[in-house]
């Protein structure tokens, strides 16, 4: 059952969901409104024109943002967590889910172009805005991105901590300021408010035929952002989120987007870069100042969704193990990942070279926001068919209504495929590949070490018999099993001749839930001449820690001498020559990421120098 927060809790709550949730949607007014009047469009702004476009974008965020997300998507939680992956875990623990767990996957796979594509298409038409007020300046808005990206990206290793106290004040001051400056166009021009009406969005349709289906590539633009509602719910709850959506962000974005239509109305000429033309020339520069920074942190909230999708596809076992890096004693949650950072970094300043313009990069942007929407609706007829127990129709009109919605939006996208369109589904196409492949090798590695594994009554059966000398001290062993010894003890005690007094088989699980509790996270057991079975269970937002395992052993009375214990690991070399049924090809994609990923003993926080490691080579 979720606490609600009140006073003063909801207030900070509600703050720093400010901060990290809505920077993404918040600074969309910067080139949504714009991008509708693309050249490509051939549309004029003219009444009906400017009416109609901000119809679509008042009901595109009054349907998909308040209603799809805020009222019913929220509702879908995975024990508080939200998120593609969260919803994905809720698969797993279905029969029959190969379809759904693979749209699933590629869904988070699209949330990685998206972290791409966010920070680079953010800055850059922040930035731009240099160039409203002093043409000569358009020259530094490229080399100023790409510094700003850089130096974005190189202090993630210090984390959000320190910084992170101020993304909500900066992003209040943000969504004031745009209702502002919405607000006093607005003054000039009350009757643009009567664009609230849908009849506009409806009448532009039928005005405009196939250039209005199209033009909806630039009206999702308003909407992007949308899914960070859902999967930062676990960091802040319902409640925040919704408060601040409908108390602040909503209201503030549609004085924005109405203030935008009438200057255009009054200014045509100012449809080339509406957002800033609403200010006067006097405060340009300090409003490009304060829109960086507002962009900065829509970027970081991106970012540190890429860390946090990582950490659970490792722990779901759809990536393997990567260096993850704690920035914070008191928040879980603040992670570094060195290798997704490097990633984001490149691919996001090589985006910046490569288009060189907000407004070229737009047509890259939708594709990866529809295409992750649209599988959240189909995921969500089927979690409330079986979670809700919705009936089959009730389900599909409300999932049916939002799937049409996401289409419609994902098809007017999907034209821009050679103009940039193809950079998120590339993206998304290799990420869905390494997923699939890592999961599929391990399966099959698990498999041929499980037919490979002695039962363990068996082995401790041979040990009585044979008694072999036992040196003082313990040894732990790490098995994929509760019910088997692990191969790297078999060879210990085939080549050694000898075993530790005490040994810890250790089992490490992940759980289809967010978190364990601690009470509940170890099991164990004492077994016949000196071995014992301990089973650690951990949810796939939570990290590992042989170390932290040892110490609830020690707290319930388990004899375990920490500095007289000795970490025997295991280090297989694949060779992708076996009869493993598997291409060819992806059994060296497996056999790469196995040979780099993140070390045992760094991802499971075992002590360096009391490891032991036994190598061995593998047919698969």
């Amino acid at each position: 059952m979720e606490i609600k927060p009140t006073g003063r809790h909801l207030a900070t709550l509600s703050l720093t969901a400010l901060g990290v949730v809505y920077g993404d949607i918040g600074t969309s007014p910067l080139y949504a409104f714009r991008e509708c009047f693309s050249p490509e469009y051939g549309l004029a702004p003219t009444v009906s024109t400017v009416y109609g476009l901000l119809s679509l974008i008042v009901w595109s965020l009054i349907l998909i943002v308040s209603i799809k997300y805020i009222v019913f998507i929220m509702c879908l939680d995975n024990h508080g967590e939200g998120g593609i992956l969260a919803l994905l875990a809720l698969l797993l623990q279905r029969r029959r889910r190969g379809v759904l767990i693979a749209l699933g996957l590629f869904g988070a796979a699209l949330l990685y172009g998206d972290g791409v594509i966010t920070p680079a298409i953010s800055v850059l038409s922040a930035i731009e805005g240099l160039a409203v007020s002093t043409p000569q300046l358009s020259r530094y808005v490229v080399p100023s991105t790409l510094l700003t990206l850089f130096l974005l990206f190189f202090f993630q290793r210090y984390g959000t901590a320190s910084i992170g106290a101020v993304f909500g004040p900066i992003m209040l001051v943000w969504f004031v300021l745009i209702g502002a400056l919405g607000a006093g166009e607005i003054v000039r021009n009350p009757a643009i408010l009567l664009a609230l009406n849908p009849w506009y969005g409806v009448s532009f349709f039928l005005e405009h035929g196939l250039a209005s289906l199209l033009v909806l590539g630039a009206v999702v633009l308003a909407v992007t952002g949308a899914e960070a509602l859902y999967a930062d719910m676990g960091h802040f709850g319902r409640g925040p989120i919704r408060l601040v959506w409908f108390g602040l962000v909503f209201p503030a974005l549609l004085l924005n987007y109405f203030g935008q239509g009438a200057l255009v109305l009054r200014v045509p000429d100012a449809v080339h870069n509406p957002f800033y033309l609403l200010a006067s020339r006097h405060v340009l520069y300090p409003l490009v100042a304060i829109a960086t920074l507002a962009t900065v942190v829509a970027s970081q909230a991106l970012i540190s969704g890429a860390f946090s999708l990582t950490q659970q596809a490792v722990q779901l076992h759809y990536s393997p193990r990567v260096a993850i890096i704690h920035t914070s004693r008191a928040e879980a949650g603040q992670i570094y990942i060195p290798a997704v950072n490097t990633a984001l970094m490149i691919g996001c300043l090589l985006l910046v070279l490569g288009f060189k313009s907000s407004s070229a990069l737009a047509a890259a942007y939708g594709i990866a926001v529809t295409g992750t929407m649209a599988i959240t609706s189909i995921l969500f007829y089927v979690i409330a068919r079986h979670r809700w127990q919705w009936s089959a129709w009730r389900a599909g009109a409300l999932a049916g209504v939002f799937l049409t919605i996401d289409l419609a939006f994902f098809g007017a996208n999907i034209v821009k495929t050679a103009r940039g369109g193809w950079v998120p589904i590339a993206i998304a196409a290799a990420i869905f590949l390494i997923m699939t492949t890592w999961n599929r090798g391990r399966e099959l590695l698990q498999g041929i070490l499980g037919q490979a594994a002695l039962p363990l009554d068996r082995l401790i059966a041979e040990v009585r018999r044979t008694k072999p000398p036992r040196v003082p001290g313990t040894g732990l062993f790490l098995a994929p099993t509760v019910d088997a010894a692990p191969l790297v003890l078999q060879h210990h005690l085939t080549y050694n001749k000898a075993l530790p007094q005490e040994i810890v088989l250790l089992s490490i699980t992940t759980e289809e839930v967010p978190e364990v509790p601690r009470a509940e996270r170890v099991t164990s057991e004492t077994l016949a001449e000196g071995f014992y079975r301990v089973h650690a269970r951990y949810g796939f937002m939570e990290k590992p820690d042989v170390q932290d395992i040892i110490a609830i052993c020690r707290e319930r009375g388990m004899k375990l001498d920490v500095d007289d214990t000795t970490y025997y690991l295991g280090r297989t070399e694949l060779l992708p020559t076996g009869p493993v049924p598997m291409m060819r090809w992806r059994k060296r994609l497996f056999a790469f990421m196995a040979r780099n990923a993140s070390s045992t003993t760094d991802f499971f926080n075992i002590p360096p120098n009391r490891v032991v490691e036994l190598g061995a080579r593998l047919e698969f």
